[in-house]
């Protein structure tokens, strides 16, 4: 109590000092677009974004420092550029959604529309960040100013820049490992190394001893992507939970899909899917879909596509549900705190309040509220055609839903971090109890699931932006930034965001496409090359309970195998499902990862340093890390780009060759041991 009492910030609420102006904002703006669209990237991949926070406080603090600005700027330019990943995230679980939805009535032959438009996309996204920004607005000092909220990250942030102001650094770091995350990319598209390896190994048929059941069949090995961006990711999380989440690919390629196609084999209709393949554009010619077919590669993997990862989606349902029960405590305290914060706001005296202290008013907040309702309910009424009654009602569960959520997503972060925070539960949260409500209210079809949709989304992107905001303005709460400035400064950012977003998802997906029918998988968002496991959950849920379109028997066998990690006392039921969602070569590189985080910690426990020089060298690897993915998330977006107007990369070899990848992987990790370790030498 003694030590929040006399805090005081690194910049004095009396300074007079540039803080808002139109360079910080540009770069905040550049790096929200950036950042954004690398973390959409990674989140389609992977099935999880990285925190901005930091990359965005490194680069923004770089260039506003050569321009000779002050560190109010460089806050700004940091809160303004890592709200793009909130946006990101928020987009990426939700809005993909739309389209597969879409896709799935074009393929059942139900003509319906394809709400996945611009328009669409960017209403939703700007709607929820707005509402985000305001409901924070409300809720910031109270939890920015309680000393049991720690909020980690936050301080590493301010840390960041206030070290850079006594000389140290890290933009060099991060800028070179952009740039080596690039260029494995690029590398990698003009085949001069193979990214991946695998091996089909076949059983032989077989009868069970005892029985007359017999079977045949195989399993698939693989090997590890050689991916910066999925190494990065591993390193980031660390290697338990990188861990769990390859556990989950061992359980569906070790033990899943073997076991199935052991029992499948006999009775595939190699005929009928050649016709599928053929009516799809994935074979040229009947005798190539014939051969496709029968290749137990593609049997495995379509074993995979359709049995487990329903499975795994029963057990991310049963993830998410047991992830927010074992935050059951801080949700309902931050729901209690949050009705008391609104009177506190609400009764609040605004006449000496210090420059630091100062939020957006009251006024202006219950307008930006209000607005987003009408936005809602004109969105829900016109673009995706319910009764006037559905449209109210989904304007108003928005309002109570986000509220809620961003007050629990702000309480999350100030306690473990935005890296932490569990999105994708409180969303799927909003949108079951949004799906039950529209039922009952009697929304049918693809409007009802539409709706459905469209309020968890805006639900989404509130709670996104509203744990991100707090985390930056607990960092700006250090730094002595204004936090009505921060404010302003993230709804021009998300609004910015938001209008480009739409493009970077699109792109994806059209490049996926493209991409699939030129080497001859099926493309798009839900593929193997883009899984997008959250959204693809949303829109199973969404179909299910609104459309009556539930796979029950997999997804019930998912469910119960989920029931049965929590029995088992697994860490992280919903992480294991993901890694079951995910192909092998995505998860792999990301268990890699993990070790190496895990050798560098080893490293680190043994030679016994300060906390100082322990956080520096972790600080220096998260860097890294950051800058990889960044540079392998960019130059993947401008290759998704190319193939979207039909311009591939030309082969430098026509049988590239996996240990020239296996050879970048080792430098890779070289790069992240070697330059972190090396800089406990340096503090010495």
């Amino acid at each position: 109590m003694s030590n929040q009492k006399k805090f005081v910030p690194f910049v004095s609420a009396e300074t007079n000092m540039r803080e808002f102006t139109l360079r910080a904002l540009i770069i905040g703006l550049i790096l929200a677009v950036v950042l954004g669209a690398a973390n959409a990237y990674l989140g389609l991949k992977a099935g999880m974004t990285i925190a901005a926070t930091y990359p965005a406080a490194v680069i923004g603090m770089a260039l506003i420092k050569a321009m000779k600005g002050s560190i109010l700027e460089e806050n700004i330019a940091r809160t303004v550029g890592s709200i793009g990943e909130s946006v990101a995230a928020g987009a990426i679980f939700t809005l993909p959604a739309f389209y597969i939805i879409y896709l799935d009535a074009v393929r059942s032959g139900t003509p319906t529309e394809n709400f996945f438009t611009y328009g669409t996309s960017t209403a939703i996204l700007i709607a929820g960040g707005v509402l985000g920004i305001m409901f924070v607005a409300l809720l910031r000092r109270v939890m920015v100013e309680d000393a049991e909220l720690p909020f980690p990250e936050s301080v590493a942030a301010a840390e960041i820049h206030k070290t850079a102001r006594q000389g140290g650094g890290g933009s060099k770091l991060l800028f070179g490992a952009m740039i080596f995350g690039g260029l494995v990319k690029t590398l990698g598209e003009f085949k001069f190394f193979s990214v991946y390896w695998e091996k089909f190994i076949h059983f032989g048929k077989q009868t069970i001893s005892g029985t007359s059941i017999s079977g045949k069949g195989g399993m698939l090995l693989g090997s590890p992507g050689i991916s910066p961006a999925y190494t990065g990711v591993g390193y980031i999380i660390g290697p338990k939970l990188a861990s769990l989440n390859f556990s989950g690919s061992v359980i569906a390629w070790g033990l899943l899909t073997p076991m199935i196609l052991y029992f499948m084999g006999p009775y595939i209709d190699i005929h009928a899917w050649a016709s599928y393949l053929f009516s799809h554009n994935l074979a040229p010619d009947m005798n190539a879909a014939i051969a496709k077919a029968g290749d137990p590669t593609f049997q495995i993997y379509q074993v995979w596509k359709y049995i487990v990862r329903p499975i795994a989606i029963g057990g991310m349902l049963v993830g998410s549900v047991y992830t927010l029960y074992m935050m059951r405590k801080s949700l309902f305290t931050g729901i209690s705190r949050s009705v008391g914060d609104v009177k506190k706001a609400a009764a609040g005296v605004e006449m000496k309040t210090p420059r630091n202290e100062k939020d957006i008013s009251f006024t202006w907040i219950i307008i930006g509220v209000i607005i987003v309702a009408i936005a809602t309910y004109l969105i829900t009424y016109y673009i995706f055609n319910t009764t006037i009654i559905v449209a109210l009602v989904a304007a108003t569960l928005m309002i109570i839903l986000a509220f809620f959520f961003a007050a629990v997503s702000g309480y999350l972060v100030g306690i473990m971090g935005s890296s932490n925070n569990p999105i994708s539960g409180l969303t799927l949260t909003a949108l079951v109890v949004t799906a039950i409500i529209m039922v009952a209210l009697g929304a049918k079809g693809m409007d009802g699931v539409a709706s459905t949709l469209g309020v968890a989304a805006i639900v989404c992107v509130a709670a996104a932006v509203a744990g991100e905001m707090l985390q930056d303005l607990k960092a700006g709460h250090i730094l002595g930034g204004t936090p009505w400035k921060m404010q302003i400064g993230d709804i021009i950012g998300v609004i910015v965001a938001s209008s480009v977003m739409f493009f970077v998802l699109k792109y994806l997906n059209e490049g996926d496409i493209a991409t699939g029918l030129r080497e001859g998988y099926d493309g798009g968002f839900g593929s193997t090359k883009l899984p997008a496991p959250q959204a693809n959950l949303m829109a199973i849920l969404s179909q299910g309970i609104v459309g009556g379109k539930m796979a029950w028997p997999l997804i019930i066998a998912g469910m119960l195998m989920g029931v049965g990690f929590i029995l088992m006392q697994v860490k992280s039921p919903m992480l294991v499902c993901v890694g079951m969602y995910l192909p092998l070569e995505t998860t792999f590189a990301i268990f890699v990862g993990g070790l190496i985080r895990g050798f560098v910690d080893n490293v680190i426990k043994k030679r016994k340093p300060s906390e100082d020089i322990k956080s520096k060298v972790e600080n220096k690897g998260i860097l890294l890390a950051s800058g990889l993915i960044a540079g392998e998330a960019l130059v993947g977006l401008l290759f998704a780009i190319f193939a979207v107007g039909n311009v591939f990369p030309s082969a430098i070899f026509s049988k590239p060759s996996y240990i020239l990848g296996l050879v970048v992987l080792a430098i890779i990790a070289l790069i992240l041991i070697k330059i972190p370790i090396n800089t406990m030498k340096k503090t010495k």
